[in-house]
């Protein structure tokens, strides 16, 4: 059974940097692509960032192109997320996926329990 793990969030400060990371386990982990998607409450789950498995091909949504990074390991089943320029707005629960293709909901097979980002003003 495929397990997913985030780590990392906390409370930051308006234009500080945060680094989250997300570990998956399981027989098939390797076989998927890797992403994140966040959620504010009240809102629906929004894509945030993703990586092929296979190309290294990059997906980052328009809300946090240029300030956010996508990076992967693939040896240890390993995502992480580098925000920089954080803005209050990037507040919501984090939340680490995989799926063949990672972009919307709707191709997430696995998802992680969240993890708390906090940008305050």
């Amino acid at each position: 059974q495929v397990q997913v793990v985030e780590s990392g969030g906390g409370l930051v400060k308006a234009g500080g940097s945060l680094s989250l990371s997300c570990a998956a386990s399981g027989r098939s982990v390797r076989t998927y692509d890797m992403g994140w998607f966040r959620q504010a409450p009240g809102k629906d789950r929004e894509f945030v960032a993703s990586k092929s498995l296979t190309g290294n091909r990059l997906f980052y949504g328009d809300s946090v192109k240029g300030r956010f990074t996508i990076s992967r390991d693939t040896a240890n089943n390993t995502i992480y997320l580098q925000m920089n320029n954080l803005k209050p707005e990037d507040t919501a629960v984090y939340y680490c996926a995989l799926g063949p293709t990672i972009v919307t909901t709707r191709q997430v097979k696995y998802w992680g329990q969240g993890t708390q980002v906090t940008v305050s003003s």
